[in-house]
């Protein structure tokens, strides 16, 4: 089993920045280090990282890197900011062919597809190399395992701290369009609320949200084991 983690920015690109300065790019990147030993720990499974430095990787990459290694699952990790500093609570998102199933995942998708702009990727070639051959391929079988896979994760992560929604969302995310892989992305915590970015400093509770997204991602293989297939890696 292949597990493909993307923390998320990177590079030129730190992503949100909390009140005291930390980035999400840096914690997000320990959080995905953190998860890739915790679950290498589990026979039979293999865990590749979208990045494992400081370096700018544009979306449609992350998304190819996936598709290379043949992965299983695809979770891409963030920490996120919001206009409002009191929003808080993880989220768990999932792919949307039918739209975003709020305002808030409707502008979070959009915030985060506006990465690449940060590293100067050409926008248009992205989009002739991934809208078109993934989007136009039908993705109805990985939205449903995405969320089952949502569903495991945000449940386990609902034990170590507070909830943004109890169930999961699904909106545009460019980095969830590859069609054969269950794709999620988890928010960690609002980097932008003073409480929670000092939490995501925290050595003790980034540990504990590592066992929570680990535990999700095991339980979901429990109950939906991939299939056997030979792999050219």
């Amino acid at each position: 089993i292949i597990v493909a983690l993307d923390p998320g920015h990177g590079g030129e690109d730190p992503g949100a920045i909390g009140p005291t300065g930390l980035r999400e790019k840096d914690v997000v990147l320990a959080i995905a280090r953190q998860l890739r030993d915790e679950l290498n720990k589990t026979r039979g499974l293999r865990v590749m990282l979208t990045r494992n430095g400081d370096h700018f990787v544009p979306l449609h990459e992350r998304v190819r890197k996936a598709r290379r290694v043949q992965a299983d699952l695809f979770v891409s990790i963030h920490a996120d900011a919001f206009m409002r500093p009191e929003a808080r609570g993880a989220s768990v998102f999932a792919l949307s062919d039918r739209g975003a199933t709020s305002a808030a995942a409707r502008w979070m998708a959009e915030r985060e597809n506006r990465a690449d702009l940060v590293g100067g990727v050409n926008i248009d070639v992205a989009d002739a190399q991934v809208m078109r051959t993934l989007l136009d391929m039908s993705t109805a079988a990985q939205i449903k395992d995405s969320l089952k896979l949502g569903r495991e994760v945000l449940g386990r992560i609902g034990r170590v701290g507070r909830l943004h929604k109890r169930q999961v969302e699904q909106a545009g995310f460019a980095v969830l369009k590859a069609p054969d892989i269950p794709s999620i992305l988890v928010e960690t915590a609002f980097i932008s609320n003073p409480e929670e970015e000092a939490k995501l400093r925290d050595p003790d509770y980034q540990a504990e949200l590592v066992q929570a997204i680990a535990n999700g991602i095991r339980r979901y293989f429990a109950r939906n084991p991939p299939l056997a297939r030979n792999r050219t890696l």
